[in-house]
C-alpha cells in the first residue's frame, strides 16, 4: 500500500491505494460512531460480504442505496437519502461511507457535507475513474437539467482508500473510461505518466496490479498537488477541467444515457486537442501522440447532436466568469493552460470536428 497526502488550506487527509483495503477498512475508521454506507445495488451485490467482514456485528453500518447513472445525481435523491439518515436518528457525529463510483462519491459527499451543516464522511471509489480523480480533492455536487455538478460544495473526506483489488469485477468499458482520466493527468501536469501509459497499454488494460498501482498513485498526486496549490479553483486547478468543457456538453445534450464520464471527456479533449493544434499550443508531434493515446484505450462510443447544441450547453461551464469562457489547452505533453479569448466560432469548429469524428 501507498499512501498520498493531500494538504490544502481547509484540510488534510491521507489517499491509501493498493489491495486488500477493503477487508481492514473498519480498523482504520474513527470509532465511537454511528456508520452508514451509501452506495449502488451493483457494488453492493458484488462487495457486500467482504465490506462487512471487518466491521464487529454491533457495528456494522445502515446501508443507503442511490439507483446508478448521471440521471439520479439529482437534488430529489439527496432529499430522499437525507430523510432516510433523519428518520433512523444519524446525527453530527455520525460518519458516512461513499463506497461506489465517482456518482455515489460526489453525491454522498454533498449529502454529507448539508446534512446537519455537515458530517464527516470517507470515500471508498470502487470504480478507476473515482480512484484517480473524483473521490480527491473536495468537490462535491449534484446535476441540474442545464449541466452537470451546478450545485455542490467543498467539502473534504476525512480519507480515502482506492481498493485496486474492487477494479478486477469492472466492465471493461469502465475501465477504459477511468483511464482518460489518467490520460488527462499526464497531457496537463505529467509527461513521465503520459510516457508510462504509452509504454505500457496492454498491462493497464489487462488490469495487472503493478501497471494500474502506478497509474492510480501517479494520477492522485498529480492531482493533489494542483489541489494543494489551488483548493477552489481560483486559478490553477481549473487545468483539471482539461476535456471537460465539451465533454460536460455531450453529457447534457445527450441525456447522460449514452456515454460514460470518461468516455465524454475522452471526446471533450479530442476536441480541445483539434483547437490547440489551430492554435498551434502544440506541435504536431505531440498532438499524434496525444490522440493515439485516447484512441489506444478503444474505440469511444458514437453519438449524434448538433455543434449548436454542445456550444449552448457547453455556455452553462461552471469554468465561466462575467461571461468570459474559460478554455483549458495543452501548451505540450506535460504542460496546460487557461485561455479566455476561444470564440464561439472556434468552440463551433472545434465541436464539429468532434462530430465528425463521433458520427454513428
Amino acid at each position: 500500500m501507498s499512501t498520498i497526502q493531500v494538504k490544502t488550506v481547509s484540510a488534510e487527509y491521507p489517499v491509501h491505494v493498493g489491495s486488500g483495503l477493503l477487508a481492514n477498512l473498519y480498523e482504520k475508521l474513527p470509532k465511537q460512531r454511528r456508520f452508514f454506507v451509501l452506495t449502488s445495488p451493483e457494488i453492493w451485490g458484488l462487495w457486500s460480504k467482504q465490506f462487512l467482514a471487518s466491521f464487529p456485528k454491533d457495528e456494522r453500518p445502515m446501508t443507503l442505496f442511490l439507483p446508478p447513472g448521471e440521471r439520479h445525481k439529482r437534488l430529489t435523491q439527496v432529499e430522499r437519502l437525507a430523510a432516510e439518515l433523519s428518520s433512523v436518528g444519524a446525527d453530527r457525529s455520525s460518519l458516512l461511507i461513499a463506497f461506489g463510483g465517482g456518482i455515489v462519491g460526489d453525491l454522498g459527499g454533498f449529502l454529507a457535507a448539508i446534512y446537519m451543516r455537515g458530517i464527516d464522511y470517507v470515500q471508498v471509489p470502487s470504480t478507476l475513474l473515482a480512484q484517480v480523480d473524483s473521490s480527491v480533492g473536495g468537490k462535491t455536487g449534484v446535476n441540474l437539467v442545464t449541466g452537470k455538478n451546478l450545485i455542490g460544495s467543498f467539502h473534504h473526506p476525512l480519507a480515502v482508500y482506492a481498493d485496486i483489488d474492487l477494479l478486477q469485477t469492472l466492465p471493461d468499458r469502465e475501465l477504459r473510461a477511468g483511464l482518460f482520466e489518467s490520460i488527462k493527468a499526464g497531457i496537463i501536469r505529467d509527461a513521465e505518466l503520459f510516457e508510462f501509459m504509452e509504454r505500457n497499454t496492454g498491462a493497464i488494460l489487462r488490469r495487472e496490479t503493478e501497471a494500474l498501482e502506478h497509474v492510480i498513485g501517479a494520477s492522485i498526486r498529480m492531482k493533489a498537488d494542483v489541489v494543494g496549490m489551488d483548493e477552489r479553483e481560483s486559478g490553477l486547478r481549473m487545468i483539471l477541467n482539461f476535456g471537460h468543457t465539451l465533454g460536460h456538453a455531450i453529457e447534457a445534450v445527450t441525456g447522460y444515457r449514452r456515454l460514460l464520464h470518461g468516455e465524454a471527456v475522452g471526446w471533450g479533449m479530442i476536441g480541445a486537442l483539434y483547437l490547440a493544434q489551430t492554435r498551434r499550443t502544440v506541435s504536431a508531434e505531440e498532438a499524434i501522440r496525444m490522440n493515439r493515446l485516447i484512441h489506444v484505450m478503444e474505440a469511444l462510443p458514437r453519438f449524434k447532436t448538433s455543434a449548436e447544441k454542445l456550444v449552448e450547453a457547453a455556455g452553462h461551464d461552471k469554468k465561466n466568469r462575467t461571461g468570459v469562457r474559460r478554455f483549458i489547452l495543452p501548451a505540450g505533453i506535460g504542460n496546460a493552460k487557461v485561455v479566455e479569448d476561444v470564440t464561439d466560432a472556434e468552440l463551433l469548429e472545434a465541436a464539429n470536428w468532434v462530430l465528425e469524428s463521433a458520427r454513428i
